[in-house]
C-alpha cells in the first residue's frame, strides 16, 4: 500500500497571523515550490456530517490574488462535484457561478486601473 502525505508549517506573528506557510508533499508535482500565501483545508466530518475547515493566508496575499483563490477553489469543487457525484447540473451551477465572479473581478481590476 502506497503512503501519501502532506504537511503545513506556519509562521505566525505575535498576534498569531500567518507571516509564512510553507508545504510539502510527497507527491507533489511542482518539487521546489514550497512556500505558498494561502491555504484552504476542507475535511468532511463523517461522524456529525459537516465539513471542518482550516483557512489561511499570509498578510502578503494581495486581495485580488485571494479574491481569484476563493473563484478557483469553487471551480475545483466543481470538477470535484461531477467526478464525485456524476451531478452535472450542480457541477454546471457553480461553473456559472466562477464565470460570474471573474466577470465580477474583471470589472473590479478594470476599475483600479489593473
Amino acid at each position: 500500500m502506497k503512503k501519501s502525505e502532506i504537511h503545513f508549517d506556519v509562521v505566525l506573528d505575535n498576534d498569531s497571523v500567518p507571516e509564512k506557510i510553507h508545504w510539502h508533499a510527497t507527491d507533489n508535482p511542482n518539487e521546489g515550490i514550497d512556500e505558498t500565501r494561502a491555504v484552504s483545508i476542507a475535511i468532511w466530518d463523517m461522524y456529525h456530517k459537516g465539513t471542518m475547515k482550516v483557512d489561511l493566508w499570509t498578510k502578503e496575499m494581495p486581495v485580488q490574488d485571494m479574491k481569484q483563490f476563493c473563484i478557483d477553489i469553487i471551480g475545483t469543487l466543481s470538477d470535484t462535484m461531477l467526478r464525485a457525484t456524476g451531478d452535472e447540473k450542480m457541477s454546471d451551477a457553480m461553473n456559472d457561478l466562477c464565470h460570474y465572479l471573474t466577470e465580477l473581478l474583471k470589472k473590479e481590476a478594470e476599475e483600479q486601473g489593473q
